[in-house]
């Protein structure tokens, strides 16, 4: 297969501070960052290395021959290994991650608790039930006067999945926007029947 016929959103460019070793044997690639991380990622498909651009192509190519069912799900596979591989350049590019949440709603709150050397978070979400929470030794995070939670680490996946998985307990509802956001996220509300 021919280098030109991959897509542009397939290039994957890698940044000056970031080496890059690729096993075709192993079917593997390693990413070594500048504060010597190392993150390696199994691949489906192969990749070109581009030494002008700096970058890596991923194609849809397999390793060995397939049937033409697999070949389907294998183009597939290679739109989620290219964000996966960006993922991974960002978090050996940047070190720290944060997310910020709103409780919004009466009586919405976030507490911490520490129990026999856990890291455990308390939620208030106006269920009958209290929800607990037990963090992960990679992340921390921070109450701020109850309404306002800051989950951080340094994996950027663990971050994200896990204030994620905090705001599947209580969505913001579509009528009066109550419910765990994001910092930045805005709730379009539905106007409500008329009288």
């Amino acid at each position: 297969m021919k280098i030109k016929k991959i897509q542009k959103k397939f290039i994957i460019k890698i940044p000056e501070n970031i080496s890059v070793v690729y096993s075709k044997k192993k079917k593997l690639i390693t990413f070594v960052g500048s504060h010597e991380q190392i993150r390696s990622f199994k691949l489906n498909t192969q990749i070109f290395w581009i030494p002008h651009e700096n970058a890596i192509k991923i194609s849809a190519v397999p390793f060995s021959k397939i049937s033409s069912n697999e070949k389907k799900t294998l183009k597939a596979r290679q739109g989620t290994a290219v964000s996966l591989i960006k993922y991974l350049l960002i978090e050996l590019s940047i070190s720290f991650f944060c997310r910020k949440m709103k409780f919004i709603g009466v009586g919405y709150r976030a507490f911490p608790l520490e129990i026999s050397e856990k890291k455990l978070l308390h939620l208030r979400l106006g269920y009958s039930h209290q929800i607990y929470f037990r963090f992960l030794n990679e992340l921390n995070f921070f109450c701020f006067k109850f309404t306002k939670l800051f989950i951080f680490g340094n994996s950027y996946q663990h971050v994200t999945q896990f204030s994620a998985l905090i705001r599947s307990c209580k969505p913001p509802e579509p009528y009066k926007g109550k419910g765990i956001l994001h910092e930045n996220e805005k709730v379009l509300l539905k106007i409500g029947k008329r009288v």
